[in-house]
């Protein structure tokens, strides 16, 4: 299991009503072979607070056991201004191009397209169970003296096979010269939930509806 919430909280700022941030509970066809996609969505948050997180937590978990899905988070936070913004593009793009039956989706794209944070946070994605401390150290030394100059590093998380870096920003092109095996994202989610026993070839058979937008209604779920 990766229970990740501990490591998570302390990164999480908000300074006003507008912040928030994007949290998704996904299904991945490479765990759930019947899917006809390769993803689904089971649900999305819009974490206003710690306390709202704390209060949800316990459905998000569920949920991933439930439906051998896992939960991730995105670190830059969103402007709920911003993102009505967006969404009312995206609707109009959407209904300019006749793809009606993508409008409920409107929203969650917006909140996907963009964010609002000045403290940007990347993730350094390395993808390997056998990383070692002093590969860490020399990451991070080399870190230190790409432009601009001083430390980047912010968090580790982590992930199913390997870990995620949290760094600020940083010079790609130098950093690409030396670690060209490790992929950087600038606005990707981290994982905040996985199960235990995520597995394959599962499809559940659980009496859920399903609302408006394709999410599963968590009625009674916990």
């Amino acid at each position: 299991m990766i229970d990740n919430i501990e490591l998570i909280k302390p990164l999480l700022k908000f300074e006003s009503s507008d912040d928030f941030y994007y949290v998704q509970i996904l299904q991945r066809k490479k765990e759930n072979k019947l899917l006809t996609s390769n993803s689904r969505v089971i649900k999305n948050y819009y974490i206003s607070s710690i306390e709202h997180l704390d209060s949800v937590y316990g459905e998000i978990k569920s949920l991933c056991n439930v439906f051998n899905a896992r939960a991730s988070i995105r670190l830059n936070k969103r402007s709920y201004r911003k993102v009505a913004f967006k969404t009312m593009q995206n609707l109009a793009n959407t209904i300019s191009n006749k793809e009606y039956s993508f409008v409920s989706k409107s929203y969650d794209r917006a909140c996907g397209q963009s964010h609002n944070d000045t403290n940007k946070k990347w993730i350094l994605d390395i993808d390997c169970d056998d990383w070692m401390s002093h590969q860490t150290e020399e990451l991070l030394d080399f870190l230190w003296n790409l432009e601009p100059v001083g430390n980047k590093y912010i968090a580790e998380i982590p992930s199913k096979s390997g870990l995620h870096f949290i760094t600020s920003p940083f010079n790609i092109q130098t950093f690409n010269q030396t670690y060209a095996g490790i992929d950087i994202h600038k606005d990707n989610p981290t994982n905040l939930y996985i199960p235990t026993d995520i597995y394959s070839e599962i499809e559940p058979e659980i009496p859920f509806s399903v609302g408006v937008n394709g999410e599963y209604n968590t009625v009674n779920l916990i």
